[in-house]
């Protein structure tokens, strides 16, 4: 498993080739994995069939029995060996390849690959040098970061803007950081990148280089080589008597404030720190020892989206305002970002590009999960939003690729969502916890770090329902593919089920497509057909999931009145 998540974070940052090669040697292990469950799974099987009597094995009293069990023994015998020899094929063919890669890593890089990165470098530079007035919005949280930075309390405060990759929050951040009132209010101010990758010794250098420079002073002769315990000194005797306000841009440790905390010291007189970031729980770590404003930023509305994509797809040639003829496919192209700026300000930009005929326009909507994987002027879209998914600990990630098996716009019931990871085996024991209060922290999570969305709370504030943004989805489908942790059969035609299927998701009737899951060890069934399924539906599917784990159609009906759940979970593995 860490080869596999390892790999499938190198994929993203290689170009073209290299990404099949390192896609094709994570389906290979997969596969691998795949046959050595089937092997425990056979084996355990095989002992539970044995007879009472141990020593039936060893004198033959039943010799029916005894020569059965032998056989068995012994296809599983063979069937290991087979595995050693895959594995160790692959282990070989790993290292070729990585040979190769490493080979390729000292060429110049692959043009799409360079396309790529540019086109990702301007998306995340683009909040730094974006103009007031095309700053859509944000009028209201705008307004409201900055009255919690110059107006309140004496003491200092810790503000976090908290929203999912790509919600604008670099941006807003650089608008109030920038506000006159903001700046005249303050004595020092420091703008610092954290990011995924950074040291404290270096943030606090950053800091105070800012502060001198702003000042036009001289930073200490000694800067470059203080260790962090006289940097913390050096900015704390800065700071003294000032009041300040130091902006951490992009922060993904929900340890970072116990880093930094004791350099920033508090003379109660206003001074703030201002964090921005995709995890709930960063802004809840400065609670211990500061006061705390959180601002969760919301997705733009339809009609706020609407008006930022005209901006950028029709600002040179008809002044931001959309033709008629191309008024319909905007609004649908605009839908699909679901309110994330990223995605409009992206996709805008490259509309601009192309012709007025609504035809295009239209194809290209009908294609739009296609071109944010393969264009180049898009995919960044997807690799900002999957930083989030590579930061996930490894027991969450999968946990995390489930929701791809539910339909697009499905609302997930917490309930329904928590049963099927326990049944999965993704839940582990946590002291006396049970595996489902387990699996509710990993639900909790996952909202908190803003890739779970949450759409209606119970009476006591517990998670009865959730989703997920529509591209976080695009995503998802396009991992659970390279990892084959899921294949789908769907109403957009959609029904690769080359290789092992372990996990199955249907919503489209699927009576034809039986015959293809025929030779395949499903263990996970999920039927999202809201009608009744047929006798044959049925028949076929059970007769051939003898090793099933988790079944779940609770959207469809059974194809006969008096074919109650009891009767049919009696009649798995017949």
């Amino acid at each position: 498993m860490a080869f596999i998540n390892d790999a499938d974070r190198k994929a993203e940052v290689e170009d073209d080739k290299t990404q099949e090669g390192i896609k094709t040697a994570v389906k290979l292990v997969r596969e691998a994995v795949f046959r050595i469950e089937d092997v425990i799974d056979e084996y355990t099987s095989c002992g539970e069939q044995q007879p009472s009597d141990p020593g039936c094995v060893v004198l033959p009293c039943e010799p029916a029995v005894f020569i059965q069990t032998m056989t068995l023994r012994l296809q599983i015998a063979f069937k290991i060996k087979g595995i050693k020899l895959q594995v160790r094929e692959i282990k070989e063919r790993s290292e070729r390849d990585g040979f190769l890669i490493q080979s390729s890593l000292e060429q110049a890089p692959a043009t799409s690959s360079r396309n790529r990165d540019v086109t990702l470098h301007n998306l995340q530079m683009l909040p730094f040098y974006t103009e007031e007035a095309d700053v859509v919005g944000f009028e209201v949280p705008k307004a409201e970061l900055i009255g919690w930075l110059v107006k309140g309390r004496a003491k200092r405060t810790v503000i976090s803007l908290i929203g999912m990759g790509g919600q604008g929050k670099t941006t807003l951040a650089k608008k109030v950081f920038d506000n006159k009132e903001v700046i005249g209010y303050f004595n020092c101010h420091a703008w610092v990148t954290v990011s995924q990758s950074y040291t404290v010794d270096g943030l606090l250098r950053d800091m105070l280089q800012q502060f001198c420079k702003e000042k036009k002073e001289v930073p200490p002769a000694d800067i470059a080589t203080m260790n962090r315990d006289s940097l913390i000194k050096e900015v704390r005797s800065y700071l003294q008597q000032k009041r300040y306000v130091v902006l951490f841009d992009d922060v993904w440790n929900e340890h970072f404030w116990d880093e930094i905390e004791f350099a920033l010291i508090d003379d109660e007189n206003g001074s703030r720190i201002f964090i921005t970031t995709r995890d709930m729980r960063v802004a809840s770590c400065s609670k211990k020892t500061s006061f705390v404003e959180v601002h969760e930023l919301q997705p733009l509305t339809h009609e706020k989206s609407f008006e930022l994509f005209c901006r950028k797809a029709f600002r040179y040639d008809l002044n931001g305002c959309c033709p008629q003829n191309l008024m319909g496919i905007s609004s649908e192209i605009v839908k699909k970002c679901e309110g994330l700026p990223l995605a409009i300000v992206a996709i805008g930009g490259l509309l601009s590009t192309k012709g007025r005929d609504a035809f295009e326009w239209e194809f290209f909507s009908q294609n739009l999960s296609l071109e944010l994987h393969k264009n180049s002027h898009l995919d960044a879209i997807t690799k900002i939003l999957a930083f989030s998914y590579h930061d996930l600990p490894y027991y969450l990630k999968e946990c995390f690729l489930y929701f791809g098996i539910y339909p697009e716009d499905h609302e997930v019931k917490s309930k329904r969502l928590i049963r099927q990871w326990v049944a999965e085996g993704f839940i582990k024991q946590e002291g006396r916890k049970t595996l489902e209060e387990v699996a509710k922290e990993y639900l909790t999570e996952l909202v908190n770090r803003s890739l779970v969305q949450v759409s209606s709370l119970t009476m006591d504030g517990k998670i009865r329902s959730c989703r997920i943004h529509d591209l976080l989805r695009d995503m998802i489908l396009r991992k659970c593919k390279d990892l084959s942790f899921c294949h789908f059969i769907s109403e957009d035609g959609e029904s690769d089920l080359s290789g092992i299927v372990r996990r199955l998701s249907i919503s489209s009737r699927a009576d034809s497509l039986m015959r293809s899951i025929e030779s395949s060890d499903v263990r996970s069934l999920f039927v999202f057909i809201r009608e009744d399924l047929s006798e044959d539906f049925v028949k076929i599917l059970f007769t051939n999931s003898k090793p099933l784990k988790v079944l779940d159609f609770e959207d469809a009906g059974v194809y006969h009145e008096d074919a109650t759940i009891d009767r049919i979970v009696k009649n798995l593995g017949d």
